[in-house]
């Protein structure tokens, strides 16, 4: 059965592109990566798996997130992502990536362990949990305690719950918060390979319990015991009031987890070598995007988007392109193909922004407006401007202690919605979650009007771990965009 196993692997590896990576671009079937000595020192892992994996999360964003959450709209009529018509083949290249990267960092792990290098054991951790987190919230149910492990045979992993996904993420969140508190940097040498923070522990651990900020944020709507014991709820409190000593987080635009790209290989964004054509010239930003950021006079304007026609305007997304035509408006300026800063994975504004969401709930204490005008005013200088004047007497911006509930939130998540700008899936995450910002809907859009609620199984891991699948299935429901994930329900 093996065998047969393995032909069948090298049969799909012949008639896909996917499989000319050195790892086994994630497919768990068969979990083994030829071409990597699980002995390396772990510098020798980390710029090339971290760099990877930004790649293939910017390329997605502009992709699906992008188009789902109406910051472009493409005029190319075969690509209909932003009437919420995803095709079953967009699951492989993410499925795919996220899993060669899983075994990277869990390689990464090991090798830390034979060195006896805690900040790089926690490094791991760190990037292990961003992944996987990024499978799980796109997929439900997936496989984690028995992925990757077919070295030991494992060739057929069930999928886990992901409810118990999220109760082991934050485990190992936990575990390298404690590993980062000897504040040990990486040697001179070793920092050198650190493309992100250059070997910095407290950076790193500042990142790390950013990360456990943004995913307890994601699961609570739910009330359950999953983090160290304690509800979402209860450990936000733990972590921003109670202890907050003891999980410092990102505390400035400076120490924002961003991949800035420097133009020197390897460290060159995924679109530099594209076509100026390619990367601007078959989609528009849209109405919502570019409407808001005109009433606000926001300066990001000019690095997100061109003119047309001398003013910035956006197009409608789920434009009907019978009765609408097809629009045409601002596009990405060529200067985004190269920009630094597309290389974000999680920065300051969006820590204030989640702090201000969970004072507002009244799940932390605190001054909910204080955080959100720290966030706004990150998000905006990040990019190197200055907040106009008036910025905050706009009356879309402008905080109202008095406002609903929901009011606040509207005003949080639109903000975070640019803080998020490429930020691989995020923007839908949140989207999922809490249903803003309110997006309106375009004359063409399909499947019944309903934001996707996930991305379905690859087509090959159907048919090649049938039985898991089918489990999976079973306890998740209909391996379809509209069926929502544990912390969606």
């Amino acid at each position: 059965m093996k065998t047969i196993k393995l032909l069948t692997w090298l049969l799909l590896a012949s008639t896909s592109a996917a499989t000319l990576s050195a790892c086994t671009d994630g497919f768990e079937e068969l979990n083994v990566n030829p071409n990597q000595n699980p002995n390396v020192i772990p510098e020798t892992l980390l710029a090339p798996a971290l760099t990877d994996l930004v790649k293939r999360n910017m390329d997605r964003a502009r992709r699906i997130t992008n188009e789902l959450m109406q910051v472009q709209v493409t005029r190319n009529e075969g690509d209909a992502i932003h009437r919420y018509v995803v095709r079953p083949a967009e699951a492989d290249y993410m499925w795919n990536g996220w899993y060669t990267q899983l075994t990277d960092f869990r390689d990464l792990y090991r090798s830390a362990e034979a060195v006896n290098s805690p900040t790089f054991k926690a490094i791991a951790r760190i990037l292990e949990v961003w992944t996987v987190s990024l499978l799980t919230d796109t997929f439900g149910d997936v496989p984690y305690s028995q992925a990757i492990r077919g070295r030991e045979g494992l060739l057929q992993p069930s999928f886990d719950k992901q409810e118990d996904i999220y109760k082991d993420l934050f485990t190992k969140l936990e575990e390298a918060n404690e590993l980062l508190k000897a504040n040990t940097n990486l040697s001179a040498d070793q920092s050198q390979l650190d493309p992100l923070y250059q070997g910095n522990a407290a950076k790193w651990r500042k990142f790390g319990n950013s990360l456990y900020l943004r995913l307890l944020l994601r699961v609570s709507n739910r009330t359950d015991a999953v983090a160290n014991g304690m509800s979402p709820q209860d450990k936000l409190r733990d972590m921003v009031n109670t202890n907050a000593a003891a999980y410092p987080l990102i505390s400035n635009n400076e120490e924002s987890a961003i991949m800035r790209w420097t133009g020197t290989a390897p460290y060159q964004s995924p679109f530099a070598t594209f076509r100026t054509a390619d990367f601007s010239s078959f989609s528009s930003l849209s109405q919502f995007f570019v409407n808001n950021l005109n009433e606000w006079n926001d300066p990001r304007r000019a690095k997100w988007m061109t003119l047309y026609q001398g003013v910035y305007e956006g197009i409608p997304s789920g434009y009907d392109p019978i009765t609408q035509g097809q629009p045409v408006g601002s596009t990405y300026p060529a200067a985004l193909m190269t920009e630094p800063l597309l290389g974000n994975i999680l920065n300051y504004g969006e820590v204030q922004l989640l702090l201000a969401e969970a004072t507002a709930r009244g799940w932390v204490s605190g001054n909910a407006q204080t955080y959100y005008e720290a966030g706004t005013t990150a998000g905006i200088t990040l990019w190197g401007y200055t907040v106009p004047t008036g910025y905050f007497d706009n009356s879309d911006v402008k905080w109202e202690p008095t406002s609903t509930l929901d009011r606040q939130l509207e005003q949080i998540h639109l903000q975070k919605y640019y803080a998020l700008f490429f930020t691989d899936f995020q923007q839908w995450f949140e989207y999922r979650r809490t249903g803003h910002p309110v997006l309106p809907r375009g004359a063409g859009v399909r499947n019944d009007g309903k934001m996707p609620a996930r991305i379905n199984y690859p087509v090959y891991v159907q048919s090649l771990n049938q039985q898991s699948y089918q489990a999976a299935i079973a306890d998740q429901g209909p391996d379809d965009v509209n069926t929502k994930v544990w912390w969606q329900n």
